[in-house]
């Protein structure tokens, strides 16, 4: 989009104060994700959890001049203020207008439950070579996403392919309002968001509500109530069905035994042979998918053949890990194309490391290189990267001029013999680059852990899970974060940093020095130490850090170490309650003589606090109200003798589902965010976070009588093919799994440990199942989940993440 700020106000019925002639190429609806403020315009968008109104000064302290708000909280009045009475409505209008200039464009426009996005960008990949294609960013489908999406259409766009989403009954009356596209493509029908609808045919009907205006409905037609739906609903549009059952238009007639080789398809009544990469269903209809739309656009069956072929899986992620030198390395080499990029300078913004770098390669699936390159150059310059390497023939000529120090290569294995990346310390470096160039081969070089068994932490999921807990409390109610034993084992500084940038209230941790860590990388939230041992003292003073009081004598050897270090001020402390866990903390009784001695010293009480001891036991509801009205009681007291309020909270991750009524001002979620929950509503809505996984090393064959490990505990009962893995009980998996105990997946079974576990390997039986050397094994992740795994580990999860050795390297995942 191109416009300026009062062609907006115009476009939108909007008032206008300040500048109409400001040119706004781009809408920012989050200020964590403004990383340049040229041409930008800042919309305060209103959610039930949350006002963008807070978030204007921040906005305007990034540079940005225009504000599009209902009202302003600032009294500056050095910007360009578009007034409108509802921000998300104001987007909605202006790109239903937007999309209204563009006639000529043919759109595609997918919806369903599942795997939109996964279809979309396989259709930009089929048809970027040929035409001038236009896509939604990432997963943009929702109310807010889909005009962000039809805003980016340009003048030279010949194909927009946008992904729609609803979530409740109602929502396709908007998103069909904006945008009504010319071949609709309807993907499988799934479970997701089904609760918000009374059945999962009013879900269809209201999904179906996108193709009024379409030519063509391409659908997956494996669901019969889609397929009865579609026929009664768009009885004269052309419609093709696609999916495995022998009814759809498109189907697979016969599937190889084995990947790799063709498949026949029928078409109605002619026959086609495509090359398949996988048995996987999901990926085999997205195929037919593809195939259908590529016919729809005149494409001939030897070119549709010969797309399929290319096809790339859709690698959605940015992973990052520790590397050298202090190093982070951000790993985003699976795409490359101009939003992509965007998506990725904003992920690195998200560091607290002052010194970035970049790696960037030539563009290959593009038009208009020229103008793609000057536009990759000028928002590249708004950076502030410190070193940017260039790899290709292209982007590496001088007439694009980035600010940074730059070096130009023609090839990866160039700037790796170079040796110029071993002279970047204490910073993030970026690795963004088309397939091609294999940058990722930079990580290997770079990152400090070199195994092939990894610990990947997916942080979106778990930023998912704080937000579907975040709708048991109210929008006032504030949250801390449970950092503590390095963030159960996923890492304490790079998850500390994520929650950072997604503004959680405070952290927790359990000991001093875990929050010195933290606060000498750059963590400036609040962060609560629970058990401030005395000798800690000196660092928690030193470093902002908060300490629970549990007594009066950790109170009086605390404030000694205050005047010791002559502290003016009053320094924020946590008092912790007994209210029947009897572990620790002030009991009823001691409150008068607490009362008073607070009022007598120069700290404040930052917040009080308390545990439920069976907040996760159904059995238990009687115990955990009466310490609840004993927590209020106490705080209440306390609340009156110190004449000033303090935040209160008492529940944990299962307290926030079972018992929002006592979420008083704060609530704290530990296991909650890592997708475990004892509510089962909720635990269905909850992501996995954490993924544990290695590769088979070795795989040998073994006669009816041999052994396998060590005290030959595993004797073959039959021929059997055993794989050897590099993980063992100096990794965190106990010896108690072995001998069948325990099961981990390859290729989706589960195959069980045989033998005794070892320090650094154990052994499966994979007889029966296709898998060679080098393939994944995971040992926990939806199957087995992280729960089934601590089962069979005879513990809970909690014991079972944390014992994950620090040998086994992190990945941190963005998708």
């Amino acid at each position: 989009m191109n416009y300026t700020t009062g062609e907006l106000a115009s476009i939108t019925n909007s008032e206008l104060f300040g500048n109409e002639q400001l040119p706004v190429e781009n809408i920012a609806f989050d200020t964590r994700n403004i990383f340049s403020s040229t041409r930008v315009a800042f919309i305060a968008l209103t959610t039930e959890k949350s006002s963008g109104e807070r978030f204007i000064t921040e906005a305007l302290e990034k540079g940005v001049q225009v504000i599009i708000a209902k009202s302003l909280p600032v009294e500056r009045t050095d910007f360009t203020w578009i007034k409108t009475t509802d921000p998300l409505r104001f987007l909605q209008i202006l790109a239903k207008w937007h999309f209204s200039q563009f006639a000529e464009l043919k759109t595609i426009g997918i919806t369903g439950s599942n795997g939109k996005t996964v279809l979309k960008e396989w259709l930009y990949q089929s048809l970027c070579n040929e035409h001038r294609v236009v896509k939604s960013p990432k997963s943009y489908n929702s109310l807010l996403g889909l005009p962000l999406s039809l805003l980016k259409i340009e003048k030279a766009h010949e194909i927009g392919i946008f992904e729609v989403g609803i979530s409740k009954p109602k929502e396709m009356d908007i998103q069909s309002g904006l945008f009504l596209p010319q071949i609709g493509i309807l993907t499988h029908i799934g479970t997701a968001h089904l609760s918000n609808f009374a059945s999962q045919e009013e879900q269809v009907r209201e999904k179906l509500k996108l193709f009024t205006h379409c030519s063509t409905l391409i659908y997956n037609g494996d669901n019969l109530l889609v397929h009865q739906l579609v026929q009664e609903l768009y009885p004269s549009t052309k419609k093709v069905s696609f999916g495995l059952a022998p009814h759809n238009t498109l189907h697979f007639a016969a599937l190889p035994e084995r990947p790799g080789l063709d498949a026949l398809v029928k078409d109605g009544s002619l026959e086609y042979y495509l090359p398949i990469k996988t048995r996987d269903h999901a990926t085999l209809s997205n195929a037919l998918c593809v195939m259908a739309t590529l016919k729809e656009l005149g494409y001939p069956p030897s070119a549709i053949r010969e797309k399929i072929s290319a096809l790339k899986s859709i690698e959605m992620r940015l992973e990052s890990v520790v590397g050298l030198r202090d190093n982070i390395i951000v790993n985003d080499s699976f795409n490359l194309d101009f939003d992509s990029l965007t998506i990725a300078f904003q992920f690195i913004n998200e560091y607290t490391k002052e010194r970035k770098c970049l790696v960037l390669t030539d563009f290959v699936e593009s038009k208009d290189k020229e103008q793609l390159y000057r536009k990759v150059t000028e928002l590249t310059n708004q950076q502030n990267f410190q070193t940017v390497f260039l790899v290709g023939n292209e982007i590496t000529h001088p007439k694009y001029r980035f600010n940074a120090e730059c070096y130009r290569f023609p090839t990866t294995q160039h700037l790796i013999d170079s040796g110029k990346l071993n002279t970047i310390d204490k910073s993030v470096i970026l690795l963004k680059g088309a397939r091609i160039f294999e940058i990722d081969k930079l990580k290997n070089t770079l990152e400090l852990q070199k195994h092939d068994t990894v610990l990947e932490v997916n942080l979106n999921h778990l930023l998912h899970n704080i937000n579907m807990h975040r709708t048991y409390i109210k929008r006032t109610t504030k949250m801390m974060a449970m950092v503590k034993a390095n963030s159960y084992g996923m890492g304490g500084y790079p998850v500390a940093e994520f929650l950072q940038h997604h503004h959680i209230d405070y952290l927790g941790v359990a000991y001093a020095d875990e929050g010195v860590e933290l606060r000498k990388k750059g963590i400036t939230t609040p962060i609560m130490v629970m058990n401030p041992e005395q000798s800690s003292y000196d660092s928690i003073i030193e470093y902002g850090l908060e300490p629970e009081i549990y007594s009066f004598r950790v109170l009086d050897l605390f404030i000694d170490k205050l005047r010791a270090h002559s502290k003016e001020g009053n320094y924020p402390i946590h008092l912790k309650l007994e209210t029947g866990m009897n572990r620790l903390g002030f009991r009823k009784d001691d409150l008068p003589a607490l009362a008073l001695k607070l009022n007598s010293l120069d700290v404040r009480v930052q917040s009080a606090f308390s545990h439920l001891s069976t907040s996760d036991l159904p059995s238990e509801k009687n115990f955990v109200h009466q310490q609840a009205a004993r927590f209020n009681e106490m705080t209440s007291f306390l609340e009156k003798q110190l004449s000033y309020p303090f935040l209160k909270h008492i529940l944990n991750s299962a307290g926030i589902t079972n018992y929002p009524e006592y979420q008083f001002d704060m609530v704290r979620i530990g296991i909650g965010m890592l997708g475990i929950s004892p509510d089962n509503t909720l635990q269905d809505k909850l992501l996995s976070v954490v993924r544990f996984q290695t590769v088979i090393s070795q795989i040998s064959e073994i006669e009816e009588g041999e052994s396998v490990g060590y005290n030959r505990s595993f004797k073959a009962s039959s021929p059997r093919r055993i794989a050897t893995i590099p993980v063992g009980y100096a990794d965190g998996i106990p010896r108690l799994l072995g001998n069948g105990v325990g099961s981990f997946a390859i290729e989706g079974h589960r195959v069980p440990i045989v033998g005794n576990i070892c320090m650094d390997m154990l052994m499966l039986d994979v007889t029966g199942i296709e898998c060679k050397e080098g393939d994944e094994v995971v040992v926990f992740n939806a199957s087995p989940t992280l729960t089934e795994f601590a089962r069979d580990c005879n513990t809970i999860p909690y014991e079972a993440l944390t014992s994950i050795s620090p040998r086994v390297k992190r990945i941190y995942i963005k998708t």
